[in-house]
């Protein structure tokens, strides 16, 4: 397998643009080092990978994970967008951030 050169490097945190979207990037460690979260003020959604599903976190006990971290990750970046955010995760269904901080047992 031959991978291709790269079009874009993403900094760990700042904007891309990718068609007629706009994304603010996100530095949220804690699942693997170097996660990063996309949002989105436009589609009122954040693209969490990994980092936070419904009803349900990441898993920390991989190498270089950190449940400090992520709870960090998640409070510090993610629960201060609007409660409407949509959460599309990278397993399972979409959530929103409102539902997420008054339902989340992880994160109570």
């Amino acid at each position: 397998i031959t991978a291709k050169p790269e079009d874009h490097i993403i900094d760990a945190e700042g904007t891309l643009t990718i068609e007629s979207f706009n994304f603010e990037i996100f530095e949220t460690p804690g699942h693997s080092p170097g996660s990063i979260s996309y949002y989105s003020k436009e589609a009122n959604a954040v693209f969490s990978g990994d980092v936070l599903f419904q009803m349900s976190i990441g898993r920390t006990d991989l190498p270089g994970g950190s449940f400090a971290e992520l709870i960090g990750s998640i409070e510090e970046k993610l629960f201060v967008l609007p409660d409407e955010t949509a959460v599309l995760c990278g397993h399972g269904p979409e959530t929103s951030i409102g539902f997420e901080k008054e339902n989340n047992p992880f994160l109570q």
